[in-house]
């Protein structure tokens, strides 16, 4: 969609000031060599590098790309690298306020300055995934005969939020979330560089690791809390912006929390041993505690996952299946709606009966063997399936359960070391309750004892 006149105007007081514009917007890459990050899409010769003419594209140039990835990882910069650096015609749509009509008048636009200037048109759709199925359709016949190379940019998995035809006809690049150093970099430049901060304050580390807290992986929000930050101590005559003020102007309390260091591993401690004594008061604020300083959802699920077998065990045997699936959602859905499903599995952790019984049961099972309490294994469970194994007994008296009354043969299975060991003492808590009575039947049944349990 070609400018109005308002749009024109606006575009030009920002060339001339370029304070009117967002840091963010100032700190934009001008060449895919300054884009942070994502370097897996940038190799030599990679799809991107050839859509803005390295190598050549031609007749084998990429003519749709779409871009998928979180919020605030280059999906629109790299858009916009592509405005730059080639000298195709650009056009911006974004699928929240454009509809059918005015990507047809774009697609009208792009043949007719095909036809007469020779030049072609590059489409950047922004949130693609807003598009309905019939306003994704009216980009088919432009991508299918090039009148227009498409670059759709979309947070949302394109399997299930792009039709498939047009994904079919797409190449999908998969932007990654930017990793510390990324941000760290982007950060540094943006204080330094001219187009941004110009060096008018310095950045202490403090305030720095807020920032990438804050962030969350996001370069946009990054630049926005600094450039809010910046301003409010520029505004105070200070030359340095301490955490304080940034901690004012970005309105979030910077959480005292070295993801490296000891309060990573002590408020973690703290968030399964509150889990273990059941106040899910306390496991909850621990959870905040780690949401907020920016953890790894995935570290938190995996520790939730261990506390089911560790903690709760057989008491609850739905626990593990709940932090499983937990682990599954955070890493398929992501901050910040990962944190709800977090909350939703220290909650049913917390508060499920709690047992020990298994970590005990392995650890015992695990001296006894570094204690060299192992043996051979009784002959008549060896395996018997091959030729010779007969003549030399194994397998000899093996009885099928599943042949006898009950499913339970009294046969020694233990090696003769551990014959009559007892690892596994189930608690009378929750569900281990019921286990424990089967387990002391099903004993008496191994021993040949047959008889029932005492009371």
């Amino acid at each position: 969609m070609e400018p109005d006149l308002f749009t024109a105007a606006a575009e030009e007081r920002a060339e001339k000031d370029v304070s009117a514009r967002p840091l963010a917007v100032r700190m934009r890459p001008r060449t895919l060599d300054e884009v942070v990050g994502q370097q897996h899409l940038l190799r030599p010769g990679s799809p991107l590098r050839r859509l803005v003419g390295e190598r050549g594209g031609g007749p084998a140039g990429p003519s749709s790309v779409i871009l998928w990835g979180p919020p605030g990882t280059g999906k629109t910069t790299l858009a916009y690298v592509v405005s730059q650096a080639t000298d195709k015609r650009f056009v911006e749509l974004s699928a929240i306020t454009a509809g059918v009509k005015e990507v047809r008048a774009v697609i009208d636009g792009a043949r007719r300055s095909s036809g007469a200037y020779g030049k072609d048109t590059v489409l950047f759709l922004d949130e693609i995934h807003r598009f309905s199925k019939a306003q994704q359709d009216s980009l088919l016949p432009a991508v299918e005969n090039r009148w227009v190379t498409l670059i759709a940019a979309t947070t949302e998995n394109p399997h299930f939020s792009v039709i498939s035809p047009l994904l079919s006809r797409s190449l999908l690049l998969t932007l990654e979330p930017l990793t510390e150093d990324d941000l760290r970099g982007l950060l540094r430049r943006a204080v330094a560089d001219e187009r941004g901060l110009g060096g008018a304050v310095a950045l202490p580390a403090e305030s720095e690791g807020h920032l990438l807290r804050v962030a969350g992986g996001d370069a946009r929000r990054a630049l926005t809390a600094l450039e809010a930050g910046a301003g409010a101590a520029l505004a105070k005559g200070e030359s340095e912006l301490t955490l304080s003020t940034l901690e004012e102007a970005v309105d979030r309390a910077a959480v005292r929390y070295d993801r490296d260091g000891d309060q990573h591993y002590d408020v973690a401690s703290a968030f399964i041993k509150s889990i273990r004594g059941s106040d899910v008061d306390a496991a909850l604020h621990y959870l905040a505690r780690m949401v907020e300083a920016g953890e790894d959802p995935r570290f938190i699920a995996r520790r939730l996952m261990i506390s089911a077998s560790e903690d709760i065990g057989m008491a609850d045997p739905t626990a593990l299946p709940t932090a499983v699936a937990a682990a599954q959602a955070v890493a398929m859905i992501g901050f910040p709606e990962a944190a709800i499903t977090l909350s939703h599995a220290t909650i049913a952790l917390a508060l499920a009966p709690k047992s020990n019984a298994a970590v005990v049961a392995i650890g015992e099972a695990q001296a006894d063997i570094r204690a060299g309490l192992a043996g051979p294994v009784p002959a008549h469970l060896r395996d018997s399936h091959y030729r010779g194994a007969e003549r030399l007994g194994h397998g000899a008296g093996y009885q099928y359960p599943h042949d006898l009354p009950g499913g339970i043969a009294a046969q020694q299975y233990a090696p003769d070391a551990v014959h009559g060991k007892r690892y596994y003492r189930p608690t009378g808590h929750g569900a281990e309750a019921r286990y424990r009575e089967v387990l002391d039947r099903v004993r008496h049944r191994l021993a040949g004892e047959g008889r029932e349990p005492r009371g």
